[in-house]
């Protein structure tokens, strides 16, 4: 049997949690509730659950605030957030696992399998996390990529390309460094479009930092600063010319 605790300052969305989890998932049981930063903390001192079950936006704080007073907390935590396009943008750079609300009970499920294998987010994840929440008109600085066997924290101007293979992305750093990522490219094209990269290709993802030219022979591609070349598609060209254009006026 696994403890759990549920912290989430909207007593309706607290009593279907408590519900679903009852219901659903025999082998966890709720040993307490909270609804607030103040409430958790004198929770969570009593008792530590295996699964923590934590709202971001808390009435007197967040649930970050909560992590702060127990940085040795060794509970596993699933983040509950509402439908936002900023936390789900979140939690994709930090690389962090969460429900959204409302949520099905496969997606509940699903969470808590996960919640069982994961190991603890880092406190560098976490802040990651915590400033692109926090600070959603801010450019990132890091993006963490979850790899077969790690989580990696890479700086976003270390990256110069970013290929796909199959349903994969391989990451191209300026060091020459290489990491293998088990999510397709337009995943991370999606992320990261917004913050100075540009799909060029079906399978070519690129940091605008390192464009060194576009080169209009052969079919069309770009001589990178690191003296790499990557073939621009058909039906990019013109966006590609229009954004190097904007990026030289």
């Amino acid at each position: 049997m696994l403890t759990a605790i549920i912290v989430e300052d909207m007593i309706d969305a607290m009593k279907l949690l408590q519900s679903d989890i009852e219901t659903h998932h025999p082998d966890i049981k709720i040993i307490n509730t909270a609804q607030s930063v103040v409430e958790a903390a004198k929770v969570l001192g009593k008792d530590q659950p295996d699964i923590l079950f934590l709202d971001i936006m808390l009435g007197d704080g967040t649930g970050f605030d909560v992590l702060e007073i127990f940085p040795e907390l060794k509970s596993k935590i699933i983040f509950v957030t509402a439908s936002d396009e900023f936390a789900i943008k979140a939690f994709k750079f930090a690389a962090i696992d969460y429900v959204l609300k409302p949520y099905a009970h496969a997606e509940l499920g699903d969470a808590i399998e996960r919640a069982k294998l994961q190991i603890q987010p880092n406190k560098e994840r976490l802040t990651i996390l915590k400033d692109t929440l926090t600070a959603p008109d801010k450019k990132p600085n890091k993006i963490s990529l979850h790899t077969l066997d790690k989580i990696i924290i890479v700086n976003l101007e270390d990256i110069v390309r970013c290929e796909s293979d199959s349903n994969n992305t391989t990451f191209h750093l300026k060091e020459g460094r290489k990491i293998f990522v088990t999510k397709t490219l337009k995943y991370f094209a999606d992320l990261l479009k917004p913050i100075g990269f540009l799909r060029i290709h079906q399978s070519h993802l690129v940091n605008l930092q390192y464009i060194s030219a576009f080169i209009k022979t052969d079919g069309g591609y770009l001589m990178l600063k690191n003296g790499e070349n990557v073939p621009v598609s058909v039906r990019k060209k013109a966006e590609v010319i229009e954004i190097l254009d904007q990026m030289h006026r």
